[in-house]
């Protein structure tokens, strides 16, 4: 009996509360001055007078029941390794659902957790403390020392606190969305702050929801180059010149240019139709995460011009991201090239990729930002010598471009541990009692369970919360999306057969235009036979109409047959309307079967432009034109082609 005791003890000491690692990313502790320690001690008196008052109320629990489940949760920590005689860098995981051996482990301290759980539902399931456990969370997650840190910079920083510890309902709003990053809650409060300042409507309604999500999920963004020139952002010249500028926006700033241009994106009408009905927890992750919001501007508005048929692709894990697949092939080596030549045009590292493409990084920063652009939800998901991406869908998150959830992480947070929250939030009563088990944990001073060790570790209430979202999910027999495009990681060749889709063309957008002054419009589905195959597609334009895109894929050129009924023969200009996002992508005219004429496209950088003008002879009546892309094909969208007679 005194060694089962004993044995108990010591796992008991182990995993509650005696760990003396964190998988929380540590930072060199910020000094504080005189006023910081009495900060300090403010907060932290708070935090203890709350956990004094929750302590003695919290569920009673049967120390049988609780030994078994003490037991069992300890047993997922000695699961072993899984042989990997392959030595592949996507071998079996040792904390995954498939690994049987913790798949064992994991039920069996389900089954003990489901016990405990059932006796706690009552408490769970009350309001009872509320209020008290919400603010005793979000002090324990940004420890009285972090808020000290931050508040003791100065008045507007310590009112920032003292404003967010006085709001119950927003701590209960903050909280419930999870909290902000690294528990950084000041400098959160400082960019919602500011946002809201910015903006009349962000203070209510899902504007507020959203304003929030952004602001805890990123509180101390990294600068990056705004895109925008110094008189576009208010900055002198001196101060554009001076260290401190560089023409660069410091966090709160760039967050609320981020809110500001989205929020225009949606009055406008540019973001993704269920933009408006994602969940508190869903917004946070509605801004792209390192690029700037000219770079999420540029991208929207070069999409809509050249590939709108990603924006409106009913397949929502590739909507958006499909121009991965279609306008940045995977490439080695093409890393110093494209440098070159983005200096050499003054173009950003995003417009960059689209050049020649790129490895996986590239291919994932792409497909991030081209999803985020139009605001649906995405992440990072680091794989072991891979960078691939995660993104929502009404259906649930996906990985694209790389493996499943087992073997990906981000932000230090296993993919596993991600997808289980965003599975669990669909039941919100039932994630309500897991939060306030959660949250009971907090107000024990518990360790939390391990965000990249799957599900180990972690205080007693803190492990029952993270095995009441395993029963949340199971009891609701809630499905995991698997992997997008996980063949196209590191490479072009899909093995998945795709169909090619076709549209309806109204007879208006593949009739001729003939003007009085003798000038012939021809639209791009004027052609022979308007139907889309693997080389050219044909989409309806954003702006009306219909345009025609001839992509990269497919193993042999095609051609664009033309007839057209020239009233006199003559000379005529030729250009077209065309969308290009690199370089070289002149095309080919063979004219009534025998003259080859060179056209050349320029570089338009995402934006409808004509091309340059060439002179043909015609003939008066029929005349025959072809049209096809030369090699090397890089992609071309096309709207129409113009035959203006040339005056003598």
């Amino acid at each position: 009996m005194n060694k089962t005791k004993n044995f108990l003890g010591l796992v008991t000491a182990i995993l509650f509360g005696l760990c003396q690692f964190s998988e929380a990313r540590k930072k060199e502790e910020i000094p504080l001055t005189a006023q910081g320690q009495k900060l300090l001690a403010t907060y932290t008196e708070v935090l203890e007078k709350l956990r004094t008052e929750i302590q003695p109320s919290h569920p009673q629990v049967d120390e049988t029941k609780k030994a078994a489940f003490i037991a069992a949760h300890a047993a997922v920590v000695e699961v072993p390794v899984p042989p990997n005689p392959q030595k592949l860098k996507n071998g079996p995981r040792r904390y995954a659902p498939s690994n049987p051996d913790y798949a064992e482990a994991q039920t069996k301290a389900l089954l003990a957790a489901r016990a405990i759980l059932a006796d706690a539902d009552p408490f769970l399931a009350r309001d009872k403390l509320h209020p008290e456990l919400v603010k005793c969370a979000l002090i324990s997650h940004a420890t009285p020392r972090g808020l000290a840190e931050y508040a003791q910079q100065g008045q507007e920083q310590e009112a920032i606190i003292t404003s967010l510890l006085a709001n119950e309902s927003l701590m209960k709003q903050i909280m419930e969305m999870g909290g902000a990053y690294e528990g950084k809650y000041g400098e959160a409060m400082e960019v919602y702050t500011a946002i809201q300042k910015a903006s009349k409507r962000s203070n209510e309604g899902f504007y507020q929801r959203w304003a929030l999500a952004v602001s805890l999920e990123d509180p101390e963004r990294e600068p990056t180059d705004s895109g925008l020139s110094a008189e576009e952002l208010g900055i002198s010249e001196a101060e554009t010149n001076s260290d401190e500028a560089n023409v660069k926006l410091n966090a709160a700033d760039e967050m609320v240019e981020l809110y500001l241009s989205y929020e225009k994106a949606y009055k406008d009408g540019e973001l993704d139709p269920a933009f408006d009905s994602l969940t508190d927890f869903e917004f946070r992750f509605v801004f792209p995460e390192r690029w700037s919001a000219a770079d999420a501007a540029w991208m929207r508005k070069m999409m809509r011009n050249y590939r709108p048929d990603h924006i409106v692709n009913p397949d929502y894990k590739w909507r958006y991201c499909g121009i991965v697949k279609t306008d940045v092939p995977y490439t080695s080596n093409a890393t110093e090239a494209r440098n070159a030549m983005a200096e050499e045009h003054k173009l950003s590292s995003m417009q960059s990729y689209f050049l020649i493409g790129g490895i996986c990084g590239p291919r994932a920063f792409v497909g991030k930002l081209s999803t985020a652009a139009f605001g649906n939800p995405t992440r990072g998901a680091r794989q072991t010598g891979h960078a691939a991406m995660a993104r929502w869908t009404p259906d649930g998150w996906t990985t694209v471009l790389g493996g499943p959830w087992a073997y990906n992480s981000w932000r230090g947070r296993s993919g596993l541990d991600f997808v289980l929250e965003t599975k669990a939030r669909k039941v919100p009563i039932e994630y309500m009692k897991m939060l306030r088990a959660e949250w009971l944990g907090d107000a024990h001073g518990e360790e939390s369970v391990h965000t990249m060790d799957y599900g180990t570790g972690g205080g007693f209430w803190k492990a029952l919360s993270f095995y009441k979202k395993l029963a949340i999910v199971e009891d609701a027999e809630i499905e995991e999306l698997g992997p997008t495009g996980e063949q196209l990681a590191e490479s072009n060749e899909t093995t998945v057969e795709e169909g090619i889709p076709q549209i309806e063309i109204p007879e208006k957008d593949k009739t001729m235009v003939f003007a009085e002054n003798g000038t012939i419009t021809i639209p791009v589905a004027a052609c022979s036979t308007p139907e889309s195959t693997e080389k050219v597609r044909f989409m309806h334009s954003i702006d009306g109409g219909v345009q025609a895109h001839y992509n990269l894929a497919g193993k042999r050129p095609e051609l664009l047959r033309y007839t057209v009924e020239v009233p006199a023969a003559g000379k005529y200009e030729l250009t077209s309307k065309v969308v290009t996002v690199t370089l070289n992508g002149d095309f080919l005219l063979r004219l009534n079967r025998r003259t080859m004429v060179d056209v050349k496209v320029p570089y338009t950088m995402g934006e409808w432009q004509r091309s340059e003008p060439v002179t043909i002879d015609l003939k008066e009546g029929r005349n025959s034109l072809l049209f096809t892309i030369k090699q090397p094909n890089k992609g071309l969208t096309i709207k129409d082609f113009t035959l203006k007679p040339v005056s003598h």
